[in-house]
């Protein structure tokens, strides 16, 4: 088989807009991949076309060694997939859900049954089964969902933005399910908003923006690519001019939130305090200091020039 998922100039357009404008992908068997970028980027719209649910405007695509397009079926038939709105019967019961998710694709009552159980007592719904889903929490939803997805044993799964709105407890579950069907040999396409999923969970990740990727790699080189540790320093609104001014004596410009003034202290945390006393000096008031080592939102803002919505909060230092 070639590789599990393969694009060439893939695009997608809806009237105007190009969603997706040229993409070359190539995931290999048996990874976690990490797709990242911000709402709007063009994540969704490319799971669409890789799942056969949207046809794409361009270029090729092949899934599970099928084309897209032309062999869209025996793509359908090789997946698995849990999309961000999946759509579930809030008046059917777990167990009627997987059970006719099984029938869906051709699979005996009798197995339909046994590989139920299996499934629901893995992503922890055996209680709950019974249960209409309309009672369900988001994070019981959520897992129902990803059970749904791996009734027909697929060979690739494609997961779009699996823990949004979940609770940390519910997060961390998945997470733990998605390494353990990883472990087993599935081929996992994770689309995220979150870089602690994504450091977290991928093996290798790339990042989309307007349309594009922009970045790919292994996450550790990608960050070790960024350089410095990044200074945030949270000033008054009226002292940002001044503040980046002062700073910019310590190292490279870096995209930063409202009211923050990022760079890449050159030096690392030992030129820290120098650059605080600077900014003392100058008499500007610091409200807020984080001073992080490269992460993949430093990748994002290297690649971009922004800050990729979802970064979690550096270290605290004063």
């Amino acid at each position: 088989m070639s590789h599990p998922i393969e694009a060439e100039g893939l695009v997608r357009r809806f009237g105007d807009l190009v969603a997706v404008d040229g993409v070359d992908l190539v995931v290999e068997q048996g990874e976690i991949f990490g797709f990242l970028g911000p709402n709007g980027a063009g994540k969704s719209t490319l799971v669409r076309m890789l799942a056969t649910l949207l046809r794409p405007s361009g270029g090729r695509a092949r899934v599970a060694g099928y084309d897209v397009v032309a062999e869209a079926g025996a793509v359908r038939r090789s997946i698995g997939v849990a999309l961000q709105d999946a759509a579930i019967d809030p008046l059917m019961t777990g167990r009627e859900l997987v059970r006719l998710q099984a029938v869906l694709h051709g699979i005996s009552r009798s197995d339909a049954d046994r590989r139920g159980d299996v499934l629901l007592a893995r992503v922890g719904l055996t209680a709950a089964a019974d249960r209409r889903v309309g009672t369900y929490s988001g994070g019981m939803r959520r897992r129902l969902d990803l059970a749904l997805s791996l009734v027909h044993e697929p060979t690739v799964l494609f997961l779009d933005e699996p823990t949004t709105g979940l609770d940390p407890t519910s997060r961390l579950a998945l997470w733990e399910e998605v390494r353990r069907l990883n472990g087993e040999g599935t081929t996992v396409f994770l689309t995220t908003q979150y870089l602690e999923e994504a450091d977290e969970l991928a093996g290798r990740i790339a990042i989309i923006d307007g349309g594009r990727i922009v970045r790919e790699g292994d996450p550790e080189v990608l960050k070790g690519a960024v350089g410095a540790h990044t200074l945030v320093v949270a000033v008054p609104a009226d002292q940002e001019a001044k503040a980046t001014d002062v700073l910019s004596a310590f190292g490279e410009d870096r995209a930063a939130k409202a009211g923050s003034v990022a760079i890449g202290l050159t030096g690392g945390p030992a030129a820290l305090s120098g650059a605080l006393r600077a900014l003392e000096d100058a008499g500007v008031s610091v409200e807020h200091v984080e001073l992080d080592a490269p992460s993949l939102d430093d990748v994002f803002a290297d690649a971009t020039g922004r800050r990729l919505e979802g970064a979690e909060a550096g270290e605290v230092v004063a």
